[in-house]
């Protein structure tokens, strides 16, 4: 054993004398400041990105470490990959409580065709934003943070730090949605029809939520792959329910003719077809879980997109089905009335129950997982003064104790509140200026690109003329200095000067090859051609629309809230970071494609005013600054170049 170590060190040790570059995780999130590249997937597959990999060489010190400890104890961060990680946490947080109880309910009123046309709308509205967060993970790299890390990182922290905010009250908002629907189920399992013992049982969920949550991220994973099991085990028993269970005046079977009566709307109690889609839209409003997760997966750039998109397509047919069953099966009274249909129908009531359940806990353990690390990036960000004590954290992980009880407060408040019907279009409001913002987010990325480029093919003739010497240009202070270039690096860190892979790592013309450009093109990868920045603005639209349509009321207090925050965040502190899409400017964009639309060209590149030169006026120059004796004899660092430029005629 001793013999194996000794050996073990000598070969590490041997690569740092042969000057191979030996990166370890630990010493790569020390230079990095924490943040992880999306750009570069082939360095995460095979350098030291495991959690247990950094520690390999202190194995024996590590083998006195008691089992019960070091299984039941988070000693060194715990990474994930696409189905540990995202799959599982995307699908149970859209797979709610509202599919089970509502589902019926939307089918009674808005009828089969218009049910499924809802839930097609509903996810066509959420994969907008799912694609374009994918987008924006491709063309610039991710923190940890999330959802906020996106808007902040391509908006700027102002609107990032206002934006997540409100996405935060709507998670902690659809957190209370959720468990109060658990407790209902709870309160009539033990027969109770008081209001306040299903918000007891709601209340007592979160608090036990909340514990899993302060043990570890790796507890929160375990419970869900539980928790996904009973929920697509409850799943299968309603559909194998569905053709088992003997007919009753409510459950007439595929083959009762219901379908024909529940064709149509029937909508009651001043209800309409957007009200039906408030109601059922956050159930997709968890779709993000697995963005919230960038802090937490092993290679972000693979495990976010195809997590994401395979849990929103499993979630989608899951829906489908539930629908179209209750529709063929079920009077339009039951559906109208009995909430609890869904178990009446399931093959093994209790197991159906028990999915229920697990989806309305499940819903709520993604939400106090993913939102206080939200809370707790802006924090750290410093974007609003006063949330500082929100930023700290406990454990290898950083779990962030204080910003979950703010969760939980908020949480428990709404669960006062009550009613799954009141509580939806709160829900709705957040999450629709959250996904519209990400959706324009990803267009303003894609036209600053768009700008880069055109700037870089401009002055590409330029640049080859530069020359690198010492004092002339800022390449040498860049090495020297590397926290110069880190904000347009894109790497996962920024190397020392000394490491071999920038002492070798030289182009043909003597330039250093180093990553410096601040948004990317896309990958080519499946899913980048369905990236696209005219869909994105096109959900930006809808997304603003369907608020005043669901809800004209709360979409006003809602925006208001949202304007009142980013005035206070720009007064209170004004010298907050700007955008990797900052250089976009959207009124611009219209009035340029407007002019070129009524076809008048307009001007693309900068004005230089320069002074007339006049031949009957003598002109002189002078000298401004002296040489000092002493230092005469030194080189001079800061030089002028002559500036060779021509005369141009623009016709006005």
């Amino acid at each position: 054993m001793d013999q194996n170590n000794h050996t073990r060190r000598e070969l590490d040790i041997d690569s740092f004398r042969n000057d191979e570059p030996v990166y370890d995780r630990a010493r790569m999130r020390r230079q990095s400041g924490g943040f992880v590249d999306l750009g570069n997937e082939s360095q995460y597959g095979t350098g030291g990105h495991q959690a247990s990999g950094a520690n390999e060489i202190f194995a024996d010190i590590q083998g006195d470490v008691p089992w019960w400890k070091s299984n039941f104890f988070i000693s060194q961060p715990v990474l994930f990959g696409t189905w540990d990680g995202v799959f599982t946490s995307c699908l149970i947080n859209i797979f709610g409580v509202i599919v089970f109880l509502r589902s019926g309910w939307i089918v009674g009123q808005a009828g089969l065709v218009n049910a499924i046309f809802i839930v097609i709308f509903t996810v066509f509205v959420a994969l907008i934003s799912v694609l374009s967060a994918v987008g924006i993970c491709e063309r610039c790299r991710i923190e940890s943070g999330g959802v906020y890390f996106l808007l902040g990182h391509t908006l700027g922290s102002r609107m990032g730090g206002t934006l997540g905010m409100i996405y935060c009250f709507g998670q902690a908002v659809g957190c209370a949605l959720n468990v109060f629907g658990f407790g209902e189920s709870m309160a009539n399992l033990v027969g109770s029809d008081n209001t306040w013992a299903a918000r007891g049982f709601a209340i007592a969920a979160v608090l036990l939520l909340g514990v899993i949550n302060v043990a570890g991220v790796k507890w929160v994973i375990k419970l869900q792959f539980v928790l996904l099991l009973i929920i697509l085990l409850a799943a299968l028993d309603f559909f194998v329910g569905s053709l088992t269970t003997v007919p009753t005046p409510e459950f007439k079977g595929w083959l009762g003719g219901t379908i024909a009566n529940n064709t149509w709307s029937n909508y009651q109690d001043d209800y309409t077809w957007f009200k039906c889609f408030g109601v059922f839209f956050p159930t997709i409003t968890g779709i993000l879980a697995g963005i919230n997760m960038s802090g937490d997966l092993k290679n972000p750039s693979i495990n976010i997109p195809n997590g994401s998109l395979a849990a929103i397509s499993t979630g989608t047919f899951l829906y489908l089905m539930f629908i179209i069953t209750l529709a063929a099966t079920v009077t339009r009274d039951a559906l109208l009335k009995n909430f609890s249909i869904t178990a009446d129908i399931s093959a093994v009531t209790v197991l159906l129950l028990a999915g229920l359940y697990v989806s309305s806990m499940s819903s709520c353990l993604g939400a106090m997982y993913g939102t206080p690390r939200v809370l707790q990036s802006i924090a750290n960000e410093k974007v609003i003064p006063g949330l500082d004590i929100l930023g700290h954290g406990r454990g290898p992980n950083k779990v962030p104790i204080y910003s979950m009880v703010v969760v939980a407060v908020v949480t428990v408040t709404f669960i006062i509140i009550g009613d799954i019907n009141k509580l939806a279009p709160i829900v709705t409001m957040p999450f629709l200026i959250t996904y519209a913002s990400i959706d324009y987010s990803y267009f303003a990325l894609a036209q600053t690109f768009d700008l880069q480029h055109k700037r870089e093919m401009r002055f590409q003739g330029h640049s080859q003329r530069d020359t690198q010497v010492y004092g002339a240009t800022g390449s040498d202070l860049d090495l020297l200095f590397p926290e110069r270039i880190r904000h347009k690096n894109v790497g996962d860190f920024t190397p020392s000067p000394t490491d071999p892979a920038i002492m070798n790592g030289r182009m043909s013309n003597g330039d250093i090859n180093r990553p410096n450009v601040n948004v990317h093109s896309k990958n080519k990868n499946w899913y980048s051609h369905l990236c696209n920045r005219w869909l994105s603005l096109a959900g930006v639209a809808i997304k603003l629309l369907l608020m005043f349509l669901v809800h004209w009321v709360y979409a006003l207090g809602c925006l208001t809230i949202l304007w009142l925050l980013w005035l206070y965040i720009g007064a209170a502190n004004p010298a907050v970071k700007p955008g990797r899409a900052s250089e976009f400017r959207f009124f611009n964009w219209l009035k340029l494609s407007f002019l070129q639309a009524i076809g008048k060209r307009p001007l693309e590149y900068e004005q230089l005013v320069v002074t007339p030169m006049h031949s009957d006026i003598t002109m002189e120059q002078e000298r401004l600054n002296d040489d000092n004796e002493d230092f005469a004899s030194r080189r001079r660092y800061h030089q002028s170049t002559a500036l060779q430029s021509h005369l141009v005629s623009v016709d006005t």
